[in-house]
């Protein structure tokens, strides 16, 4: 993964032509690898392709179903989000869960959520969720992602857990958004995540998952969280730190010392690539390329201290 250009005047955060040199397109759907301490990532398709021995922890990220999106964008994202959990059903080793990084529904409707999980029940894997903004646009303000998805986590949905030596924070930050919809997470959630890393070792593993990026990618749309750089500050003392995100439809990469970060793509529509358009939002393609945009991504905690190897594996192609 390589590091965004700075721009050319000196100003904080990448230039656009930096941002477009990490971006490529592959599969959403990420399995994820934890084995001697550090994660490495693998897209599916690599995954189904290697045949290699499998790692000895893996699990799967999602991101952006969008159910209940039906425009000419994608006509059926429920059908797509399927063929992304078929393709779930083909690895070869089981992870040992899936991670979803939000945008779950499309109008935080009950019966999207029910088609989504009733698919996503097809994986056989325990799931971990966060919300996107798509799921809190109840006027009950997320009662019903909450009511689903929320047990056992704190304030909006935010929550910790571990699994073979690696620490995991699901943040919350589509809670009162920021000016041109940045993201945000708010003093009770930041004083909530300097107890939860207090007491860990500098040499655990950490693995952060949210909606939209915590970095700055595309302040001008919103793809960025005003407050993200005070979560990483506390972040920084680990020495391995991967942050997930989704929310742009896209795959962007960055390593900032020991933080790598990573943005998935949806299982239900593109967006335009930062800049390249007058505003961002469902992109429609060609019908024969719309699956060639979409997937899952994979992650393996492997042995060695090489940087971080995810797998984007695209429905098609």
């Amino acid at each position: 993964m390589n590091d965004l250009r700075q721009p050319d005047d000196g100003s904080p955060g990448p230039d656009r032509r930096g941002v477009l040199e990490c971006m490529a397109w592959a599969g959403t759907g990420l399995l994820w690898s934890l084995g001697g301490g550090l994660p490495r990532a693998m897209g599916l398709e690599k995954a189904l392709a290697a045949g290699t021995e499998p790692a000895p922890f893996t699990f799967l990220q999602i991101s952006d179903s969008h159910v209940g999106f039906d425009k000419a964008a994608n006509p059926d994202a429920l059908g797509t989000l399927r063929e992304a959990v078929r393709k779930i059903a083909l690895l070869p080793e089981k992870p040992a869960f899936l991670i979803h990084t939000g945008d779950i529904s499309h109008l935080s409707k009950e019966r999207e959520f029910d088609d989504a999980d009733q698919i996503l029940r097809e994986t056989g894997l325990p799931t971990f969720f966060v919300p996107g903004e798509h799921d809190l646009l109840d006027n009950g303000q997320g009662r019903a992602y909450l009511g689903r998805y929320g047990k056992g986590s704190r304030g909006a949905g935010w929550t910790s857990f571990d699994r073979n030596g690696v620490h995991f924070i699901g943040l919350v930050n589509v809670v009162d958004l920021k000016a041109g919809g940045l993201g945000n997470l708010g003093e009770d959630q930041l004083d909530w995540l300097e107890r939860d890393v207090a007491g860990l070792s500098a040499s655990t593993p950490v693995v952060v998952f949210a909606h939209i990026p915590l970095w700055t990618v595309y302040p001008e749309w919103g793809w960025g969280t005003q407050d993200g750089g005070r979560a990483l500050a506390l972040l920084r003392r680990f020495g391995s730190v991967t942050v997930l995100n989704g929310h742009i439809h896209q795959i962007i990469q960055k390593v900032e010392g020991h933080i790598a970060f990573h943005t998935a793509r949806s299982t239900a529509f593109p967006q335009p690539a930062p800049g390249s358009a007058p505003s961002p939002g469902p992109m429609k393609v060609p019908a024969g390329d719309l699956r060639k945009l979409l997937g899952v991504a994979s992650v393996s905690l492997v042995g060695g201290a090489g940087p971080l190897a995810i797998i984007d594996t695209p429905l098609a192609g």
